[in-house]
């Protein structure tokens, strides 16, 4: 499974599409959606501290019937979701050389986004779970208008599997309303799982490319068996667990899937990438995949908790993943140089160092639990704070080389 750009230059826009206002918010999808979605990472994860701590939180039914619920949910359908969503809308317009969305188009698509997170936080039940539900189908619906108009049917599997993204969240939504959360916690982690999975396809077209341009005579390499069956093994092994079937077999695809990731580092020659930081962290994120795969079978096996797991996927891949990506694509699409400042260096660093005390440290020191929890969430909301203050202004205004987007 690939991405496949075209083989055409990067077409001009039409004149009525080049924004000419100030206030360029809603130029392009990356804008509100990296920006909302930073602001909601650090949001979310505070409420969820003072939950933890014992702080009493008055919330919708999702809230009351399982609080942990709330969390996993809020993490991949609020942030996560968000991030994928302007993400698929800024690259779909470079595929195809289209513009994905009017600006009243993607301000009503971010204003459901919002829509959604009030009412999943205080809301009644089936208004929050009809409008939170409804977003992804609507943002796979504008890629697949895009990209049929273009032809472009190399990208068309991006289709389904935001409609899957989608109806995983129904399946969450209706299970929770019938009593049954902990089957729904189970969609929340096949859902993590094809987030994981377009990290995977989307990592390894981009990671060795950017590592070439980046260093000089650097040579990466990439074996096509390895390449066919990455993508199909990483979503076999992270749906057997959400299905929880044998754990011998969950295991076994686990292994295998960590195998198939440590090869594809040792192609890119990640070892030896030692900067500069905007390439460097898209390694330590993609790193964090074998990793993950590495104790999920341990996992499956009795020898780690599964949400230690769990959370070398979401915070580790997901989480390095997702701010590698919204400090890079950001730079780029606001005619800024591709250049980390300290702010997004301060950002990598927290994030992969929040990711390491979630994961690493209640296997080294159980006992301080809470301690983990609590010192790896500070660190992701100083990340996404410090991401949401430096990006806001460019986010909001024009491109700084006067270009659309």
């Amino acid at each position: 499974m690939k991405i496949v750009e075209p083989r055409s230059t990067f077409v001009p826009f039409p004149e009525r599409h080049r924004p000419g206002r100030r206030f360029a918010m809603f130029n392009l999808g990356f804008r509100p959606f990296y920006l909302a979605g930073a602001a909601f990472a650090a949001l979310a994860l505070t409420v969820w501290l003072l939950m933890l701590a014992g702080v009493p939180v008055n919330g919708n039914y999702l809230l009351r019937i399982d609080p942990i619920g709330w969390h996993a949910h809020e993490m991949v359908y609020g942030f996560a979701a968000s991030i994928v969503a302007g993400f698929l809308l800024t690259a779909v317009r470079a595929w195809t050389g289209m513009q994905t969305t009017s600006h009243r188009l993607l301000a009503a698509l971010a204003l459901l986004w919002l829509c959604a997170r009030v009412l999943v936080w205080s809301g009644p039940a089936v208004p929050a779970a009809i409008v939170d539900s409804a977003f992804l189908p609507a943002v796979a619906c504008v890629l697949l208008r895009v990209l049929k108009k273009a032809g472009n049917r190399r990208n068309y599997f991006l289709v389904p599997v935001l409609l899957a993204f989608g109806a995983l969240n129904v399946g969450f939504h209706v299970l929770v309303q019938t009593g049954r959360p902990d089957l729904a916690l189970r969609c929340l982690y096949a859902a993590a799982g094809i987030v994981v999975l377009l990290v995977s396809v989307i990592g390894a077209r981009v990671i060795p490319m950017f590592t070439s341009n980046a260093i000089p005579g650097f040579v990466t390499r990439r074996w096509k068996p390895i390449e066919t069956i990455a993508a199909p093994l990483t979503l076999a092994a992270l749906f057997a667990d959400a299905a929880a079937v044998h754990s011998f077999v969950i295991a076994v695809l686990a292994f295998a899937a960590c195998a198939v990731h440590c090869v594809r580092l040792i192609g890119w020659r990640s070892y030896k990438v030692r900067g500069p930081a905007i390439l460097l962290i898209l390694h330590v994120a993609y790193a964090w995949m074998p990793a993950g795969f590495a104790l999920l079978g341990a996992s499956a096996l009795g020898f780690v908790p599964h949400s230690v797991a769990l959370h070398a996927f979401t915070a580790g891949v997901i989480g390095g993943a997702i701010i590698a990506m919204i400090t890079r694509t950001a730079r780029g699409h606001t005619g800024r140089p591709l250049v980390a400042d300290k702010r997004d260096v301060a950002s990598y660093a927290l994030v992969t160092l929040g990711s390491a005390l979630r994961v690493v440290g209640p296997l080294v020191a159980p006992g301080l639990y809470h301690l983990w929890i609590w010192s790896a969430g500070l660190c992701w909301i100083a990340a996404f704070v410090i991401y949401a203050l430096a990006y806001a202004l460019p986010l909001m205004r024009p491109r700084e080389d006067g270009k659309p987007g």
